[in-house]
């Protein structure tokens, strides 16, 4: 797996050796922030972001984020192996400094987070595909204020995940690329 753009661009960073987490393709990724970088529907950018990469696998988001500008991207990875190969590729493409890494459940770090200094621009979230508690996960995300006011929330699913979202979040676009489908959301 490779970055995709920015000054990581062409750079690899490594995956899980297990099959239990499911890297994001390179198409898919790219596509993400073709859009982000360039639709009319979305008005924040990357340059400058502040990012929650939430269910990080070995990272390959946020560093994109990273990459291309963010000034700080928080990465929430529980699963050991997974967390092992994201600290490996932040150490190795040096951004740590960007970048706070959290081994804890994704409820637990949102509930710890404090809305008022800790709002973000972006927040990805890549549960597994069989996460079906992904609603709930959603109310906390906007019950918490985390998510800035122009800032954007982005799910990625399995194409066939039939999802019911709250009703205060607005579906901007919904995209399908093979097996995903990646979701624009707006508070």
């Amino acid at each position: 797996m490779r970055i995709i753009g920015g000054i990581y661009k062409n750079k690899k960073i490594s995956l899980p050796t297990d099959k239990f987490t499911r890297p994001l393709k390179d198409m898919v990724r790219e596509s993400i922030f073709n859009i982000i970088e360039h639709s009319n529907l979305i008005k924040k950018k990357i340059l400058n972001s502040k990012v929650l990469d939430l269910y990080s696998g070995s990272g390959s988001f946020g560093i994109e984020c990273l990459s291309r500008g963010a000034s700080k991207v928080y990465f929430c990875e529980n699963y050991s192996p997974a967390f092992k190969v994201l600290k490996k590729n932040l150490l190795n493409l040096n951004c740590l400094s960007k970048s706070n890494i959290f081994d804890t459940s994704v409820t637990d770090l949102i509930n710890q987070i404090e809305s008022s200094q800790n709002n973000f621009d972006f927040i990805f979230l890549d549960p597994p595909y069989k996460e079906q508690k992904i609603n709930i996960l959603l109310e906390i995300i906007i019950e918490r204020k985390i998510l800035n006011k122009n800032g954007l929330l982005i799910l990625h699913r399995n194409k066939k995940t039939d999802d019911i979202f709250p009703e205060k979040l607005k579906i901007l676009s919904e995209r399908i690329y093979g097996l995903s489908k990646i979701y624009f959301i707006k508070l």
